[in-house]
This record gives structure tokens, C-alpha cells and sequence, in this order.
């Protein structure tokens, strides 16, 4: 079966431990060159993960003949450049999450690779991640019954960095596509589409009450998905604490869950509770990054591509609309 050689374009902290070693330990998979506006940078990090390639030029990257499938690593803001360069080039492409700043540009990334006739997919890992399985498991053999709706509460403090004149990327929208609702949501709301299906119609209303930076720090939400389960969410960012909650409830039971920490998998019946408690990888996107692999190599399928990413974009795209508008 073929190694699958790659480049990485942006080899910044998402790579250091998360991703980019798992394209070094994943079946016929190599990390063959990475990119950095910042040459020192990219020359630092080829050296410490004995990458053979470095360079400060993404078209140089995408373009190098040594390089088969381009990661996109970068944030949101350069996501459908440099997808489209590499589309262009006509090399498979891997872009991290959000898959851009909103719906339209995920639709131009996708006609651009549904042109060049070349594959996309994006880094929403926990479809391919055990913990998340398990949860999918216990709704597709019917554990807690007909599901009936999903609530999400998920509740933060204001970080340091954000009381700071120099703010970090992830809430300026221009960089980042919103706040850390963005960022974080996503993975949520992504999962429920994969667990329960597409999300069709939602109502949402979001606001800065902490006033520190220029994204939302709060948004309250109302959707239903195409089975007719329901659901409601409230994210906060300036809380006096931390609570990161999922619960599906059923006609016999619920499951709750937390989405960034390992503890149980919470499973409730009318017979009592069971907990799961099913840690992460080390490199907690190498599982979706050899389904990648795997896909490009004709032996299985990503579950996590443009198409699927791009309704997570639409979602939380109708949840901001009153705050974007």
C-alpha cells in the first residue's frame, strides 16, 4: 500500500503533540515537509520531529513534488487559500476545524476539490476517537431508547490572555470566524451531526457581555435536527466557572458526557447507571488521520469530510446571525 507523504502548512502548536506526530505513527503515512511563515520557526520544528523539509512559502509546500496531501493547520482565516491552492495543485486535502470562517467559503473549498477532483476532509477527531464511538454505540443499539432531545451546557471563566491589549487569534472573528464559542462549539455540535444526524433548522442568539474582545462570548440556541429530536444550548465565556455538560435523553434513558475531558460516559436507565470511562490517544487525531490514509489508499473511509464539516459551519453560522449581522 502506498505511504501517503505529507505537508503540513502552518506548523504551529495544534501540531506540536495533537496532529502532526500522527502523520509520523500512522499506517503508510509520513510527514515528508512542514511550512511556517516564520522560517526559524519551520526549521525548529523539522528538527525536533526529524522532518526532512522545511520552508516559509505555502505554494512552495503544496507544490513540492516530494509532498502528496497537504494539512491545512493554519487559522480559519487562511483555511480556503490555501485548500484551494492545494485543490489547484491537485493534492488531497486535510484542513483543521472550523473548516473556514463560515458556510460560503466552505462551499468554495468544496467546489474547488469537487473540481479538481480531489478529496477533502477535515479535523473534527472526535468521530474516529473511542470515547465518542462508545456514545454513538449506546444510541445506535438503542440504549436510552427514542432520542428525544440534547442539551448542552458548556460554561468557562475569561482567560488571562483575553484581558491582555494583545489578544489571542481565536476571538478576533476576522481571524478566527467568531470566539471561542467557535472554536469549542464546534466539536460539540459537529459530534451531535455525526451521532444524530444533520442539524436542519436553528434559532440562536448570541452577545458580548464581558466586553474584553470583539467575538461573542455568550450564545443561546434552539435547534432541531431532520429526525425530529430537538435540542438547546447555552455557551458562556465569562462565567465564574467551568462546566462542560452533554446530555441525550431518551424514551428510556439519558447519556451525559463531557466533550474535552475524560471523565465517564454517563449511561442512565430506568435499572440503574453504568459509566464508561475511556481515555483519549496521545496524539488525539492520529485515529481520524489514518482513516484519512486509509481513504486516500482505497481501504476504508474518513468520516469526517468538506460536506459533513461544512454543515457544522452552517450551524453555528445561523446561531451568530443575529451578532454577525
Amino acid at each position: 500500500m502506498k505511504t501517503i507523504r505529507w505537508g503540513i502548512v502552518g506548523c504551529g502548536d495544534v501540531t506540536e503533540v495533537k496532529s502532526g506526530p500522527g502523520f509520523q505513527k500512522a499506517r503508510n503515512s509520513s510527514l515528508a515537509a512542514v511550512m511556517r511563515r516564520n522560517g526559524a520557526l519551520a526549521q525548529d520544528y523539522a528538527q525536533r520531529h526529524g522532518v526532512p523539509t522545511w520552508c516559509e512559502d505555502a505554494a512552495a509546500l503544496i507544490n513540492d513534488p516530494e509532498v502528496d496531501a497537504v494539512y491545512v493547520a493554519t487559522p480559519p482565516s487562511s483555511h480556503k487559500e490555501y485548500a484551494i491552492m492545494a485543490a489547484q495543485a491537485g493534492k488531497p486535502v486535510y484542513v483543521e476545524k472550523p473548516m473556514a470562517l463560515n458556510y460560503a467559503e466552505c462551499v468554495a473549498m468544496i467546489e474547488a476539490c469537487e473540481t479538481a477532483d480531489v478529496p477533502l476532509f477535515v479535523a473534527y477527531y472526535r468521530r474516529s476517537l473511542n470515547r465518542f464511538l462508545k456514545i454513538k454505540e449506546l444510541l445506535d443499539t438503542g440504549a436510552i431508547g427514542e432520542v428525544r432531545f440534547v442539551a448542552i451546557t458548556f460554561y468557562q471563566p475569561v482567560r488571562d490572555d483575553e484581558l491582555t491589549d494583545s489578544l489571542p487569534w481565536r476571538v478576533l472573528p476576522e481571524v478566527a470566524g467568531g470566539g471561542r464559542f467557535v472554536d469549542l462549539a464546534a466539536h460539540q455540535l459537529d459530534f451531535l451531526d455525526y451521532a444524530l444526524g444533520p442539524i436542519r433548522s436553528v434559532n440562536g442568539f448570541a452577545a458580548n457581555q464581558a466586553g474584553h474582545y470583539p467575538a461573542e462570548d455568550i450564545v443561546s440556541s434552539a435547534f432541531v435536527f431532520e429526525s425530529g429530536v430537538q435540542g438547546m444550548g447555552t455557551w458562556c465565556f465569562s462565567a465564574f466557572d467551568e462546566l462542560d455538560r452533554t446530555e441525550i435523553v431518551g424514551s428510556k434513558g439519558k447519556i451525559s458526557y463531557a466533550t474535552f475531558d475524560d471523565s465517564p460516559v454517563v449511561l442512565t436507565i430506568e435499572s440503574g447507571t453504568q459509566e464508561f470511562t475511556i481515555g483519549y490517544p496521545e496524539h488525539i487525531q492520529q485515529p481520524l488521520i489514518q482513516s484519512v490514509v486509509d481513504a486516500l489508499n482505497g481501504a476504508g473511509s474518513c468520516p469526517s469530510t468538506g460536506k459533513s464539516a461544512a454543515r457544522t459551519s452552517w450551524v453555528m453560522d445561523q446561531m451568530l446571525a443575529g451578532y454577525t449581522a
